[in-house]
């Protein structure tokens, strides 16, 4: 999928939260600074400097806030537990929350060849009309990757036709 395709999934109240917490914070900062005036304090720093704070550090805001709903439409539209993995990418510290949802998320759905309906990428066939939409070993039952020419649970020669499935 392209970049743009995948901007469009974040939803307009994420990118609304996320320039309201970016003027929130740089208002509050704004209003801060002249109060903190002694030594080594930021108001005793040169003006270019303190609107370099008032202005940069809530852009963390502005970038970070609309992950969170990627994170929310993404996980949704590939069948997981969306709300739990948006909480986990804000409360796990340090960002690694976002990292561990990039790691671990689940491939995207595929459409079934035969009835269209939208199969998530884990199941082997479609639950709609029981066709195939991943190739499984004939010996153990275990789905097979696509490119496998050998079963990788039980080792079994991978016949050369494969039922093939369209993305989504």
């Amino acid at each position: 999928m392209s970049f743009r395709t995948n901007l469009r999934l974040i939803s307009r109240a994420a990118w609304i939260a996320a320039f309201v917490c970016y003027a929130g914070l740089a208002i509050l900062i704004h209003f801060l600074i002249p109060l903190n005036t002694h030594p080594g304090d930021i108001g005793t720093w040169p003006l270019a400097g303190q609107r370099a704070f008032n202005y940069l550090l809530p852009l963390f805001f502005l970038i970070i806030v609309p992950f969170y709903g990627y994170i929310y439409a993404d996980a949704k539209r590939r069948g997981m537990r969306y709300v739990m993995w948006t909480l986990l990418a804000i409360f796990v510290p340090d960002l690694i929350g976002i990292i561990l949802y990039f790691i671990l998320r689940d491939p995207l759905p595929a459409e079934c060849a035969k009835c269209h309906t939208i199969v998530l990428a884990r199941f082997a066939f479609c639950p709609n009309c029981g066709a195939v939409t991943r190739p499984v070993c004939p010996q153990c039952g275990k789905t097979l990757d696509q490119a496998w020419s050998n079963c990788g649970y039980c080792g079994t020669k991978v016949p050369a036709v494969h039922t093939g499935m369209n993305r989504v």
